[in-house]
């Protein structure tokens, strides 16, 4: 493969070497070039050669610099080609839960090992072969895994895919390269529960320490399920099951790996209507990204930014928008904040998700259009807070394209996104600017 250089950096290595716009790679150190990871992997060198074609002329030029130091060439896309779609057809997929007439984006389903690498996305390996598995183990690159179970039958049921089950193969092949694996569980009551999980479970044990944590989070369901595959959610008894078999797992491992390596998703405690466990608990919240620890990390930065603060800019009034599953405890950490601030005036909302439907209770999935209209003419005070995950990536807008802007000419307020960082939480609800 070849891939045209779309600019060369001011100053950078590549400039200095006389390489120019325009000009196609097509080879490292005489190594293809096919996307971003070779990319990335043969330019770590100290010495580098570059073969370009400029015009109809083959030309080299060499780069000498400190290992893993940019070479200053950019490229059209990232990747250098095309994302990978997903081949599957999951029956517990989100994506497929969406109402028509979205945004095109939110329908497509990436399934790229090299996003995993660079991005932490998870795949489920079924876009892979052999010669994909051999690269990684060759780049030695840590990859993020939806195993879902490790049944094979199972999960060609799960996943309506017939190749995934033997897919999970390549487990084992990473993990006797040594190729560290986060792995995760979508939990289906009664499809991948019970001993189907325990199996699971035991399978991802046994390929410790190359599997470092396996996430397991609750199936979310919205209400755009007709003709796909019938699902139940989670009951606060179910939910209860599911943490009670995690935990004895995890208490095995914890004598056995002195690690717990599984972990339940906070939505697991919020529906069995249990207590968050306490910081050890989460280790070194390897399974953060995945929704895992969110709550107690939050509680813990909020307190501890509590104890910290002395602030007497007030009085102050504002109000928070969440979700119900968030609702109790972020109430009760902002009565914590008017307890030692009696002049601060800070109401608490669950909205609910009238978009996707009340199942669906975390912020993320939260759009603008519920905001306004179960908001709408209650106190809200100077400045509305929302969770930052209620927005797309870096974006000013919502899952439904809703914009911060709509929302607040709608509401009549200013709206602030807060990442979930107790201490920039504690800090917007004073109205402290960073």
């Amino acid at each position: 493969m070849s891939v045209k250089i779309t600019d060369v950096v001011i100053n950078s290595a590549a400039e200095k070497a006389g390489i120019n716009p325009g000009d196609i790679l097509l080879g490292v150190n005489d190594n293809e070039i096919t996307d971003v990871l070779d990319y990335m992997f043969y330019i770590a060198e100290k010495k580098v050669r570059l073969d370009i074609l400029r015009e109809s002329s083959r030309l080299s030029f060499s780069i000498v610099k400190s290992e893993y130091d940019d070479i200053g060439i950019e490229f059209s896309s990232f990747l250098m080609d095309e994302k990978k779609s997903c081949c599957n057809k999951c029956i517990f997929c989100f994506i497929d839960q969406l109402p028509n007439g979205m945004r095109d984006t939110l329908y497509f389903k990436d399934d790229d090992s090299r996003l995993s690498f660079l991005h932490g996305n998870y795949i489920t390996l079924t876009n892979l072969n052999d010669k994909d598995i051999n690269r990684i183990i060759k780049m030695h690159l840590n990859v993020n895994i939806s195993v879902h179970t490790t049944n094979p039958e199972l999960r060609v049921k799960m996943m309506n895919n017939r190749f995934a089950g033997e897919k999970l193969k390549y487990l084992k092949m990473l993990a006797d390269n040594n190729i560290m694996m986060n792995c995760q569980i979508v939990l289906c009551p009664g499809v991948n529960d019970g001993e189907e999980l325990l199996r699971s479970m035991n399978d991802l044990a046994s390929l410790y320490p190359a599997v470092t944590s396996v996430a397991v989070v609750p199936v979310g369901l919205s209400k755009f399920r007709e003709g796909l595959y019938p699902l139940e959610s989670f009951t606060k008894k179910t939910a209860g099951q599911a943490l009670e078999l995690i935990e004895k797992k995890q208490r095995e491992f914890l004598k056995k790996y002195e690690t717990r390596l599984i972990f339940p998703a906070d939505e697991f405690y919020l529906k069995a209507e249990r207590k968050i466990p306490d910081t050890a608990f989460y280790e070194e919240y390897p399974q953060y990204e995945n929704g895992i620890g969110l709550i107690r990390a939050l509680i813990d930065e909020f307190c501890d930014a509590l104890k910290l603060a002395e602030y007497d800019n007030l009085p102050r009034s504002l109000s928070l928008a969440t979700g119900c599953a968030a609702y109790d405890f972020l109430k009760k950490l902002v009565e914590k904040a008017k307890n030692k601030w009696h002049n601060l005036n800070c109401e608490v909302y669950a909205v609910k998700n009238n978009f996707f439907g009340e199942n669906i209770t975390v912020a993320g999935l939260i759009t603008g259009r519920d905001l306004v209209n179960q908001l709408l003419g209650k106190p809200l005070g100077d400045t509305l807070l929302i969770p930052s995950v209620m927005l797309r990536g870096d974006s000013e807008v919502f899952l439904d394209d809703y914009t911060v802007t709509q929302v607040e000419n709608e509401l009549g307020v200013k709206i602030k996104a807060v990442k979930n960082d107790g201490f920039e939480l504690l800090d917007a609800i004073l109205g402290i600017e960073n």
